[in-house]
C-alpha cells in the first residue's frame, strides 16, 4: 500500500454506514457539544490517564448492543454519548483487519473517504472512494473505487481501516443523519432537499417527485408509518453481526482454483484460503464456518468427482491432501467449545447430507473401497467420542480427525504469548509460557507440559501400519506436521523434565509403546519421532538419548524371518498373523528417515569410540539398503574430514566399515552406483591409512568384482597421487605395490577376459610378475578372450616394445574373427589391417604365417585388396628386429604368400558381385559399376588378371541378361 498525499487536509471523514435501513423513529435531542475525548484516540501513551466512565461504558455497549437496541432501551441519548459510541463502534484490532486483507500490508495514509496511490513511471496518480460499514466492532460491508473484486478487501480499504485504528483523532465523527435534519428549520430542509436534487437531478429527481406525491397524499402507504428510514442510524437487533465476506467471490474463486488441476498456484491458493478460515476459527469469528461451508459445497461439486467415480479411479495427491485439510477444519468447527449446540447438529445434518451424495470421495481418496468416506466419518467418529477400547487399532497420529495435532494446538493456544491489538507481519517465531492447570495435585503442570506429553503419547503410540498408499501417506505427513510443532517449542527445565520421564516411559511401557522391548512386524516406525527426542535429549541427558535412539533404529517389516522382537500379542488387540510381504506404499521413505536417524547418532558420537561402535552395530544389523548405508558412510565420511581441522580417525575407521559392507552387500547385485561406491571406498581407505589400502588389496576377493579390483582398486592405489598423499617412504610403497600385483595375477587368472590388460599394466615394473601375467594371456586366448580383447593387448605389447609377442597375439586374435562379404564397415577391420602391417614390418616370415590367417578369417573384397595394396607398396623386415636381414626388395604377387592372397581376394570379389547381383535395383546401379571398376584394379595385379577379367564380365553379361539397362551401363563401361 502506497503512501497517501500528505498534503491533503489533516482530518479525514469516516461516515457510519450501518448494516440496514431502518425507521428513525425518535430524534434525538441535541447536545450541549462534542462530549468528553471528542477527537482523541486511545489514551495518551505520555500521561497514560485512564479512560472516562463514558469510554467504558460506550466501549461496551458499542462491542455488544445494536444501535436500535440503545434507541429503544434508553428515551434520551445526548449527543456526546452517541458520539462515543460511534468512535468505540470501529474495530479496534489490527490482526482482524490483517485476517480479512488480501496482500502484504504496508503503511499509508487516508484522505476524507479516499485513498491515493501516488504516480509511477508507468501509472499516474489515483484516487479511491472508499465506504466502510461497520457495526459492534465489526467492518459489515466494504466497497473501493478500485473495482477489484476478491474475497477478502484491498489495499484501499485496508489503508483506510489501519489509518482509523492507528490515527482515530484525525477522523471526524458524524452523527446519523436524522440527528442533523432534527437540528434544521424548514428553510434549511427545503434548501437541503433542493440542492441535494439539483447535485443529482437525473438520479435523485425521479424519486424526489414520487415520494412528494406519497407524502402529499393522505392515504399513502408512506403516511401509515410513524417516523421515516435512517441509512446511517446504525444496525437493527435482528441484523446479523458479522464481518463483510463476498460469498459469490468465495465460491468463484473456490471454483476457479479448482478448475486449475493439479497446478502448484491452486493448490497454493486454496491452503491459503484454509490458512484464513483457520484463522478464522481461532480468533472466534462466525465466517470461518460460514467460509468452510461455501468452499465445502464447491469441492462437491467439483466435475472432476464424477469422472473419477465414472473411472473407478483416485483422485490424485494434491487432492486429496486438500480435502484432507477442508476435513480437519471440520473437526475445528464441530468441536469448538464455544459453538452453541444448535449449531453443531445444524453442520452435523450438513455434513451427513454431503456424505450421502454419491460422488463424495472415501476417506483413503479412492472409489470402490469399503472405507468411509470424508464426510461420513467426521459425525460418525464425533458421536463414538466417548468411546474407547484396547482393541482398536487406529492410530492416533495419521488419524483422519488429527486428536493429536487438535489437542496440542488446542493446549499451546493457552500459552501462546501475544499482542491481539497489533498485527501479525510474519517472520516471528512464536513464543509459550507456561499456564497452570488449575486444580493439579502438585502444582507443576503446566498446559505447555499436557501438550508436551499429549504428543509424546501419540508420536510414541504403537501401532500397525495402515492398508493403501494414502493412508500410509498421511501417516508420515502428520508425524512430520507434529514433530514441527514440537520444534517450537522452548526447552526450559519443566519441559526438559516432562520430556525425560515421558521417554522412559515410552521405553518401559511394553506393547503399548513404540520404543517398548517388544513390537509387532508391522508396526508403524519410530524413526522420525526418536529424531526429534535424540536431539532434544542430547543436551541434557546423553545415555536416554542414545538408549532411545538405538531402540528406534529397527525396522522388522524388513526382517526374512520372526525374531524376539516380532511377537503378537492378541490380548492387546495386535493381530499375531504377519504378513510376509506387506504393501508398505511408504517403505522408501521410512527408510530413508531410519537413516536420517542414524546419521544424527553419528555425528553426536564423533570422537566418542564406545557410542560409534554401538551406533554402528545397531546401523548393521537394522538398515537394508545398501544404498542407505553407503549415504551413511558418504555422511560419516564428510564429518570426519573437515577442511579446516585433523581429521577423527575414530569416526573414519566407522565410514571405512560401513563402506566395506556395502561393497558386500553390492558385490553380487546390480547397483548403477556400483562404480562410484567402489572409487569412495578407496578414497576412504586412502584417508584412513597405509594398513586399510593393504587390508582391502589383499581381501579384494570378498569386495570387488576382478574388473573393479584391477581397473579401479589397484589402479588408484598404484597412482602418484595416492603415493604422494600418504607419503610413503620405499618400502611402504614397494608392500603396496606387491600387494597390487598379486591381486592383479589372481584377477588375471579369474577374468582374464577382463582383467589381463590391467594386469599387465600393474606388473610392469616387474619381470617376474610381467611375464606370468602374460602366459596367462596365452593361455586363455584360445577359450576364454575374444578377438577384441586379443588386438587390444596386442596394440599394447607393440607400444611396450615386445612386437613378436605383439605378433603372436594378433595371430590369435585372427582365429578368433570371422568378417563376412558384406561387412565392410565392420569395427575389427582397423585392427586387421594393423595386425597385417605389423606382421609385413618384421618380416616376410610373420607376414606368410599371417596371411592364411587373414584369408581363413576375412570374406570382404575392399578389405582383403586393401591389405594387399598395403603388402605391394613397401618392401617387409623394415621394422629392423635385431639378427634378421632385409633383402629391401617389394614382394611379387604372383609369389607366396602374396599369390595366397590374391587369389582369395579375386574370389571374394567374384563372389560379392554374384550376391549384389542377387537383389540388386536401379537406384544402386552407378555404384555396382564402381565396385567392379576396384576388382578390376585387383584382376590386373595378376600375370593373366585382364584376360581373367574380361571372361568374368562376359559371364555377367550372360548369366544377368535379363538385367538390360545394368548390362548395358556394364558394356559401356568394360566393353
Amino acid at each position: 500500500m502506497a503512501e497517501g498525499r500528505r498534503e491533503q487536509p489533516p482530518h479525514p471523514l469516516l461516515s457510519l454506514p450501518p448494516a440496514s435501513k431502518r425507521p428513525c423513529l425518535r430524534p434525538a435531542p441535541r447536545g450541549p457539544g462534542p462530549g468528553p475525548g471528542h477527537g482523541s484516540g486511545l489514551p495518551s501513551s505520555r500521561y497514560r490517564s485512564p479512560e472516562s466512565l463514558l469510554d467504558c461504558a460506550a466501549k461496551a455497549v458499542a462491542e455488544k448492543w445494536a444501535f436500535e437496541r440503545v434507541e429503544e432501551r434508553f428515551e434520551r441519548i445526548p449527543e456526546p454519548v452517541q458520539r462515543r459510541i460511534v468512535y468505540w463502534s470501529f474495530p479496534r484490532n489490527e490482526k482482524e483487519i490483517c485476517m480479512y486483507s488480501s496482500f502484504q500490508l504496508g503503511t499509508g495514509d487516508g484522505l476524507p473517504g479516499t485513498v491515493t496511490e501516488p504516480a509511477t513511471t508507468s501509472e499516474p496518480e489515483v484516487t479511491h472512494k472508499v465506504a466502510i460499514s461497520f457495526d459492534r466492532c465489526k467492518i459489515t460491508s466494504v466497497t473501493c473505487g478500485c473495482g477489484n473484486r476478491d474475497i477478502f478487501y484491498c489495499a484501499h480499504v485496508v489503508a483506510l481501516s489501519l489509518y482509523r485504528i492507528r490515527k482515530p483523532e484525525q477522523v471526524k465523527l458524524r452523527l446519523p443523519i436524522s440527528e442533523t435534519l432534527f437540528q434544521m428549520n424548514r428553510d434549511q430542509l427545503q434548501k437541503l432537499v433542493q440542492y441535494l436534487i439539483t447535485a443529482h437531478h437525473t438520479e435523485v429527481l425521479p424519486t424526489a417527485q414520487k415520494l412528494a406525491d406519497e407524502i402529499l397524499s393522505s392515504n399513502s402507504e408512506i403516511n401509515q408509518v410513524h417516523g421515516a428510514p435512517d441509512p446511517t442510524a446504525g444496525a437493527s437487533i435482528d441484523d446479523d453481526n458479522c464481518w463483510h465476506l463476498d460469498e459469490d467471490q468465495v465460491r468463484e474463486q473456490v471454483k476457479q482454483f479448482l478448475s486449475q488441476g493439479g497446478y502448484y498456484g491452486s493448490g497454493k491458493q486454496l491452503n491459503s484460503m484454509f490458512a484464513k478460515v483457520r484463522e478464522m476459527l481461532r480468533m472466534r469469528d462466525s465466517n470461518g464456518a460460514r467460509m468452510l461451508t461455501l468452499i465445502t459445497e464447491q469441492f462437491m461439486a467439483d466435475p472432476r468427482l464424477s469422472l473419477w467415480r465414472q473411472q473407478g479411479t483416485g483422485m490424485t495427491d494434491k487432492c486429496r491432501q486438500l480435502w484432507d485439510e477442508l476435513g480437519a477444519l471440520w473437526v475445528c468447527v464441530v468441536l469448538n467449545p464455544h459453538c452453541k449446540s444448535e449449531e453443531k447438529s445444524g453442520w452435523l445434518k450438513q455434513l451427513k447430507k454431503w456424505g450421502d451424495m454419491d460422488v463424495c470421495p472415501l476417506e483413503d481418496g479412492n472409489y470402490g473401497s469399503e472405507l468411509p468416506n470424508i464426510t461420513n466419518a467426521l459425525p460418525q467418529k464425533l458421536l463414538q467420542r466417548g468411546v474407547t477400547s484396547t482393541t482398536n487399532l487406529e492410530g492416533w497420529v495419521g488419524h483422519p480427525l488429527d486428536p493429536i495435532g487438535c489437542l496440542f494446538v488446542t493446549l499451546t493456544e493457552t500459552c501462546r504469548v501475544d499482542d491481539d491489538n497489533t498485527m501479525d507481519t510474519g517472520g516471528i517465531k512464536t513464543i509459550y509460557h507456561h499456564v497452570p492447570v488449575w486444580g493439579s495435585p502438585d502444582g507443576g503442570e503446566s498446559y505447555l507440559t499436557l501438550a508436551l506429553e499429549v504428543a509424546l503419547m501419540g508420536m510414541g503410540q504403537q501401532r500397525i501400519m495402515p492398508e493403501g498408499l494414502y493412508a500410509q501417506d498421511k501417516v508420515c505427513r502428520n508425524e512430520e506436521q507434529i514433530v514441527a510443532k514440537l520444534q517450537e517449542l522452548e526447552l526450559d527445565d519443566l519441559l526438559v523434565q516432562t520430556l525425560r520421564k515421558q521417554a522412559v516411559q515410552l521405553l518401559e511401557a511394553g506393547p503399548f509403546s513404540g520404543l517398548g522391548e517388544v513390537i509387532h512386524r508391522e508396526s508403524v516406525p519410530m524413526h522420525t519421532f526418536a529424531k526429534y527426542l535424540f536431539s532434544a535429549l542430547l543436551p541434557h541427558d546423553a545415555d536416554l538419548a542414545y538408549k532411545v535412539a538405538l531402540r528406534a533404529m529397527r525396522l522388522p517389516v524388513l526382517e526374512s524371518s520372526a525374531g524376539s522382537g516380532d511377537v503378537g500379542h492378541p490380548h492387546h488387540g495386535i493381530s499375531i498373523v504377519p504378513s510376509r510381504y506387506p504393501r508398505w506404499f511408504t517403505l522408501g521413505h521410512l527408510e530413508s528417515q531410519q537413516c536420517e536417524l542414524a546419521s544424527t547418532m553419528l555425528t553426536a558420537a564423533k570422537g566418542d569410540m564406545l557410542r560409534l561402535r554401538t551406533v554402528l552395530e545397531a546401523i548393521q544389523k537394522n538398515i537394508h539398503s545398501s544404498s542407505l548405508i553407503f549415504k551413511l558412510a558418504q555422511d560419516a565420511f564428510k564429518i570426519a574430514t573437515p577442511a579446516d581441522s585433523p581429521p577423527d580417525i575414530t569416526l573414519l575407521n566407522v565410514a571405512l566399515e560401513l563402506g566395506l559392507q556395502v561393497m558386500r552387500m553390492t558385490l553380487s547385485t546390480l547397483n548403477w552406483r556400483r562404480r562410484e561406491m567402489v572409487r569412495w571406498l578407496v578414497t576412504c581407505a586412502t584417508e584412513v591409512g597405509l594398513r586399510a589400502l593393504v587390508s582391502i588389496l589383499q581381501s579384494w576377493y570378498t569386495l570387488f568384482t576382478p574388473t573393479e579390483a584391477t581397473s579401479i582398486v589397484a589402479a588408484t592405489v598404484m597412482s602418484h597421487n595416492t603415493i604422494l598423499r600418504l607419503s610413503l617412504d620405499y618400502p611402504q610403497r614397494e608392500e603396496l605395490a606387491s600387494c597390487a600385483r598379486t591381486l592383479a595375477l589372481q584377477c588375471a587368472m579369474k577374468d582374464p577376459q577382463n582383467c589381463a590388460l590391467s594386469a599387465l599394466t600393474l606388473c610392469e615394473k616387474d619381470h617376474i610378475a610381467f611375464e606370468t601375467a602374460y602366459q596367462i594371456v596365452i593361455d586363455a586366448a584360445s577359450t576364454g578372450m575374444t578377438y577384441s580383447q586379443l588386438f587390444t593387448i596386442a596394440r599394447y605389447m607393440e607400444h611396450r616394445g615386445y612386437p613378436l609377442r605383439s605378433f603372436k597375439l594378433a595371430s590369435l586374435a585372427m582365429t578368433h574373427l570371422n568378417l563376412a562379404y558384406n561387412q565392410d564397415t565392420h569395427p575389427a577391420i582397423n585392427d586387421v589391417l594393423w595386425a597385417c602391417a605389423l606382421s609385413h614390418s618384421l618380416g616376410k616370415n610373420e607376414l606368410a604365417a599371417i596371411i592364411p590367417l587373414v584369408v581363413k578369417s576375412v570374406h570382404c573384397a575392399t578389405v582383403l585388396s586393401d591389405i594387399l595394396r598395403r603388402c605391394t607398396m613397401t618392401a617387409p623386415g623394415l621394422a629392423g628386429i635385431p639378427g634378421r636381414r632385409n633383402s629391401g626388395k617389394l614382394m611379387s604377387t604372383d609369389k607366396a604368400p602374396l599369390r595366397q592372397l590374391l587369389d582369395a581376394t579375386i574370389s571374394a570379389y567374384i563372389n560379392t558381385t554374384h550376391s549384389r547381383l542377387t537383389h540388386i535395383s536401379p537406384r544402386h546401379y552407378g555404384e555396382f559399376i564402381e565396385f567392379l571398376s576396384k576388382a578390376r584394379e585387383t584382376f590386373l595385379l595378376a600375370q593373366d588378371g585382364h584376360i581373367q577379367f574380361a571372361q568374368f564380365i562376359d559371364n555377367l553379361k550372360q548369366i544377368y541378361k535379363g538385367k538390360k539397362k545394368l548390362m548395358m551401363l556394364v558394356r559401356e563401361r568394360f566393353g
